[in-house]
């Protein structure tokens, strides 16, 4: 996701582009302009948001993965009656 949108930035704006074929830079603009500047800071915003969505995740698929194992350990001692039909709670997806 994040590599596409790094995409459509780099079209949708041409810093870098422009940078790199300095005809396509408008008249009286020699280098790196503003645009430019806020073009990289979206990019560092978007890089820390990247890493908080990815620590998330991760800590969230643990507490999944810890509560999983709780549930399938306690459904193992809970007591079953006499012919009753065991039930796979999990449906064998877990």
């Amino acid at each position: 996701v994040r590599t596409a949108i790094k995409k459509l930035m780099l079209s949708n704006h041409g810093c870098f582009s422009a940078a790199a074929d300095p005809v396509s830079m408008l008249p009286g603009s020699w280098g790196r302009g503003s645009w430019c500047n806020e073009h990289d800071t979206f990019h560092e915003r978007l890089d820390i948001i990247e890493e908080k969505v990815i620590k998330t995740v991760e800590h969230l698929e643990s507490e999944v993965k810890s509560l999983l194992n709780i549930i399938s350990e306690n459904t193992l001692k809970i007591p079953i009656a006499p012919g009753t039909p065991a039930i796979d709670i999990f449906d064998g997806e877990y």
